[in-house]
């Protein structure tokens, strides 16, 4: 059984000595970032090499591509696609164009990354976006709206869907009221709970049968005044699996975010206690993932039920053709009214 870890990577290629490490860490799986992509040819050279020095070929490998300025895979290499906050734009003048453009941006990228030996993609976004929402989220959230936000975001993921890609949503339980960059520093909301119940929950209760979904570094203070959701017992087992109901693969957002305090290896330990199914390391920086692996075992039970039930959920895909898609995105975007 694979362990509860996926690794970022250096590079464009494997090292020496990442393959050496990685053959005997056995993660879970793999996240790419800019600095791991070259030209289409290189990609597919990666993605198969990864899943070769691990010995698995469904092991899997995610990316954020959500569209705006959040792409890894970006123009001008890559189509174009809008922000989140720009799909609800056109959703607000004419519902059927915006859930038309939300789930063709799905089936796009869905088609993109499969096409590159990529199967998961770390969107949709279902955070709300509030006056004090901290930049680092800003136009990646679609609305304040929680039901505009559920029938975007649940578009998006079918879209990828439809094209054999696994959606994550994120950031559960909701990153919305945080003001500050988790990144950067730790965020805090002390909402009280009925108004998280009425409006922040909202847009994750609709999803919830969707197979993967992300954690967020935010402390909630009516819910565990002391520890960020990624590590809260509280915030994952009571509220996540419980109150919203998700019962998804859940990954921890980057555990390496400064958001978190302590060490890595007691970051990746207590996010794995406190409910979460395997830890997110982005860095690529081989030292920390040395110490995260040390902290880490097998899937639990749980986790694995719950990765085999996601696996299960991926679609045959159903060919979308990449350069339509992208040419009605950009003219409804570009040149549309």
């Amino acid at each position: 059984m694979p362990n509860a870890v996926v690794f970022g990577l250096s590079g464009a290629a494997l090292t020496a000595d990442e393959r050496a490490f990685l053959r005997d860490a056995d993660p879970l799986g793999f996240i790419l970032f800019a600095r791991n992509l070259g030209d289409a040819a290189d990609i597919r050279r990666l993605t198969a090499d990864l899943r070769d020095v691990v010995g698995r070929a469904d092991a899997p490998i995610l990316i954020d591509q959500e569209g705006g300025r959040v792409m890894r895979l970006c123009p001008p290499d890559w189509p174009f696609a809008p922000a989140a906050r720009d799909i609800a734009m056109v959703y607000a003048q004419e519902a059927e164009r915006g859930i038309a453009a939300a789930e063709n941006v799905g089936r796009m990228f869905g088609a993109m990354l499969g096409d590159l030996g990529i199967d998961v993609d770390c969107a949709p976004v279902l955070d709300l976006g509030l006056p004090e929402t901290t930049g680092a989220i800003g136009d990646r959230a679609y609305a304040a709206d929680p039901e505009t936000v559920s029938a975007l975001g649940g578009a998006m993921a079918r879209g990828l869907m439809r094209e054999g890609c696994l959606p994550v949503i994120k950031h559960l339980p909701g990153h919305g009221r945080g003001a500050v960059d988790s990144h950067k520093e730790l965020p805090r909301v002390d909402t009280d709970i009925e108004t998280l119940r009425q409006r922040d929950f909202v847009a994750f209760r609709p999803l919830r049968d969707l197979p993967l979904g992300m954690s967020a570094h935010v402390v909630y203070g009516a819910i565990d005044p002391d520890m960020p959701g990624t590590v809260s017992t509280a915030v994952i087992e009571t509220l996540i699996r419980g109150e919203i109901g998700f019962d998804g693969f859940l990954f921890t957002d980057d555990i390496s975010m400064e958001a978190l305090h302590g060490s890595l290896a007691e970051r990746a330990g207590a996010a794995i206690v406190a409910g979460c199914d395997a830890v997110l390391h982005c860095s690529g920086v081989l030292s920390e993932m040395i110490e995260v692996a040390g902290a880490v075992t097998g899937l639990s039970q749980s986790a694995d039920t719950r990765w085999t039930r996601a696996r299960a959920a991926r679609h045959k895909p159903e060919g979308a053709d990449i350069d339509a898609l992208a040419a009605a995105l950009f003219a409804e975007f570009h040149d549309g009214t």
